[in-house]
């Protein structure tokens, strides 16, 4: 299992435009083919070259696991097709105002956390898209548990504020463990800046040693060069 670091057109938010899972990774459009490629073969999963709703905020609008997508209302239907031409889960259109569902949900195969300000009705849409039971829940007191925190199915990385109670829904939710630390030099919010499933993880260029070290753990990752 492989830690690799890169930034993605000049950007070191790779989190905030992709969105990975043990069976696909969505690459916006703008993405160079040739960079897209490449995070397939480290992820070693299939790339999908696609926006989501014209946007290329990928990682921000769309959430995940190998059962399931979740995807804003406004998506495009050739974008739900080139979805679907590399991915044969559960793909759901979730018919409310919220949009960023990557902010909002943290997934894996065995579990997911939501924001607690969604209802029963789309909590229970989660879980079913997903195949996992889904719970409300935050991370360092706040609902944002998607951009707070990055979950595969190995561990958990969350932000450093995460507090004990957190911590031991996250661990029973998504039964992996879970570690806290900080990425891109300090910055708390994982999931703007690391992508990750059971193959690989990969983070900006300025994540310190230390830092990776951290992620190495929570992830059992090693150091790769690109």
């Amino acid at each position: 299992m492989a830690i690799y670091q890169c930034d993605l057109v000049g950007s070191l938010s790779i989190g905030v435009y992709l969105l990975t899972t043990d069976k696909i990774v969505i690459i916006p459009k703008w993405v160079p083919r040739r960079q897209a490629e490449k995070f397939g073969r480290w992820l070693k999963v299939k790339p999908v070259h696609t926006t989501i709703g014209g946007s290329v905020l990928v990682g921000v609008l769309a959430c995940g696991n190998s059962n399931g997508i979740l995807l804003p209302h406004f998506v495009e239907d050739k974008e739900i097709k080139a979805i679907q031409s590399c991915f044969k889960g559960n793909i759901t259109v979730m018919k409310t105002r919220k949009t960023a569902y990557g902010n909002i949900v943290l997934a894996n195969d065995y579990g997911a956390i939501v924001d607690p300000q969604l209802n029963q009705s789309e909590t229970k849409e989660v879980s079913e898209t997903l195949s996992v039971e889904a719970v409300p829940g935050e991370v360092a007191g706040l609902p944002y548990v998607g951009s707070l925190a990055v979950a595969t199915n190995k561990g958990v990385l969350a932000h450093p504020l995460l507090k004990d109670s957190e911590q031991e829904l996250l661990k029973d939710v998504l039964k992996v463990p879970v570690d806290v630390g900080t990425i891109n030099c300090g910055i708390p919010y994982i999931g703007t800046g690391l992508i990750g499933n059971s193959c690989a993880t990969v983070v900006g260029l300025l994540t310190t040693g230390p830092e990776m070290f951290i992620i190495g753990h929570a992830f059992d990752v090693v150091k790769e060069d690109g």
